[in-house]
């Protein structure tokens, strides 16, 4: 509901002098609550007037403090974007203008501006997404939320449960003529149904501080490159409710948002890369439920969009959208059951490169866990997943150490519901049987798979690799060749041709 005419704000935003940078004439972009007045350098945010379930702008006090409210948010990820919250004022001759004296008429959010190509959602539909990018973007938002501030007086079980009851209202309206309702009520009893799976683990990630005032609408179209860095911008000022949740439902968006574009592989990487930051591994639990929760919520909003267009091509994508939507939140509540798969291999037999090919087809969306040996190693240590060990990290203590935390990293995925990938060289006979033992202590299905390729292929593969992990080199595998490996009992996948090919062997290998 609107509350105030703005329109004499909008006027005078609309100036190129009022933006004041040089430009010659002001761009402007809108949304249900916002109008953006963008320059050639400057960026003028405007809440609009008005008083929605969601949010009460209705008041200038109330703009006033949602704007230094984005200002200060946002700050915590985009420090250089966010200049100011400004008012606009009355001057003596009647008009308006920035900053000075006078009765205060708004306010507006003050931006640098940025290269609106780098907003991800745009590099996506560029196909400019790559594995490098989403494990930066995995970085980003797991140092962003390791700073967030831990919250206890929303989120957690009550939190999902009152999201989950004003999702079920909204599903409801936006089905008429557009959802088949049938499908939206499965949907709905799906959803309810993992929640009550879920609630107990819900209650306890809060009290464990891992329910923070987080983003709220981590999707790429809130993600720009800032000197080739993902950077998180736009978060969510106005409503705790929205806000102030599981960090793992906050990157739910992110991971649905990149499932729906078709890049699931990228998705899983972004997941795995984040898990191999923090380990918090039980997030994979509610994660289905989540996820669901997430395409819920995209469904219901293009419902509704469509039925307010009332007709056209417009509302017809958007009507398609939201089905698409409501059909992805019904997938990801159907969990297939976890196994273990533990691939090994002298290093430079490809095991990363296959464990990545094939996650993305294994367990719940976006795929499974895996659980690499490199990568714990960084962690054990202390260290960037990009820094190289020195002769320490490769101590008999802190391999065995690495191996431990191989086969834990599985068991806590495994018990949370998810297919886990260990990767790592298992050259011992010993490592092989402790691996295959974790699937039988969790009663999941194992299936190991061991890597071969020749020794020039793999001595080239480790020696060509950039922003690698694996600290291996062309002497490691000199050096590995003469290891003592003992009776092989898993199927041998020859990883000599091309990805592709090796991809299709391990299949069938799984398939048995």
């Amino acid at each position: 509901m609107q509350t105030e005419d703005q329109q004499e704000v909008i006027a005078f935003l609309s100036r190129p002098a009022t933006v004041g940078d040089g430009c010659k004439d002001v761009k402007r972009t809108e949304t249900q609550i916002s109008i953006v007045f963008i320059g050639d350098k400057r960026v003028l945010k405007l809440k609009r007037a008005i008083k929605l379930p969601f949010l009460d702008f209705s008041t200038v006090e109330q703009r006033r403090q949602a704007c230094e409210a984005e200002v200060s948010l946002n700050r915590r990820t985009a420090p250089d974007l966010y200049v100011s919250a400004n008012p606009i004022r009355r001057a003596p001759d009647g008009g308006l203008r920035l900053g000075g004296d006078g009765e205060v008429v708004d306010w507006v959010v003050d931006m640098r501006r940025f290269d609106e190509d780098t907003l991800l959602d745009r590099v996506a539909q560029r196909g400019g997404l790559d594995r490098h990018l989403m494990e930066d973007l995995a970085v980003a938002v797991a140092g962003f939320h390791a700073k967030a501030e831990p919250q206890d007086d929303f989120g957690g079980r009550e939190g999902i449960a009152g999201t989950m009851e004003s999702n079920a209202v909204a599903l409801r309206q936006g089905a008429d003529g557009i959802l088949d309702e049938d499908e939206v009520e499965r949907v709905l009893s799906d959803t309810q149904a993992a929640f009550s799976r879920y609630e107990t683990a819900l209650a306890a990630r809060k009290e464990r501080g891992l329910v923070r005032r987080c983003h709220g609408d981590l999707h790429l179209r809130n993600i720009f490159l800032a000197e080739g860095r993902p950077t998180l911008f736009d978060a969510i000022e106005f409503s705790d409710l929205i806000a102030v949740i599981d960090v793992f439902y906050d990157l739910a968006f992110l991971l649905m948002d990149l499932d729906r574009r078709g890049l699931r592989p990228l998705g899983n990487l972004v997941l795995n890369r984040y898990l191999d930051i923090t380990g918090d591994n039980d997030g994979l639990r509610p994660l289905p439920l989540f996820l669901a929760m997430r395409a819920t919520i995209r469904a219901f909003v293009s419902a509704g969009t469509a039925k307010a267009i009332g007709g056209g091509a417009e509302a017809a994508t958007l009507g398609e959208d939201a089905r698409i939507y409501l059909g992805m939140a019904g997938d990801y509540l159907r969990v297939p059951e976890p196994r273990l798969i533990a691939v090994g291999g002298l290093s430079g037999t490809g095991k990363s490169r296959l464990a990545r090919i094939l996650a993305p087809e294994l367990g719940a969306a976006p795929g499974a866990r895996i659980a690499r040996s490199d990568s714990l190693r960084k962690r054990l240590a202390g260290v960037d997943p990009l820094t190289r060990l020195g002769p320490d990290g490769y101590s008999a203590e802190m391999t065995e150490r690495t191996y431990e935390r191989v086969l834990d990293e599985a068991r806590e995925a495994l018990r949370a519901g998810q297919t886990v990938i260990a990767d790592a060289v298992f050259a011992r006979p010993e490592q092989r049987s402790a691996v295959e033992a974790v699937a039988r202590e969790v009663g999941v299905p194992f299936n190991g798979l061991w890597l071969e390729a020749p020794s020039e292929a793999m001595a080239e593969r480790v020696t060509l690799r950039e922003r690698n992990v694996s600290d291996a080199t062309a002497d490691v595998v000199r050096r590995q060749l003469d290891y003592d490996l003992g009776d092989i009992a898993w199927p041998r996948v020859d990883t000599g041709g091309s990805r592709e090919r090796t991809a299709e062997l391990a299949r069938a290998a799984l398939r048995g």
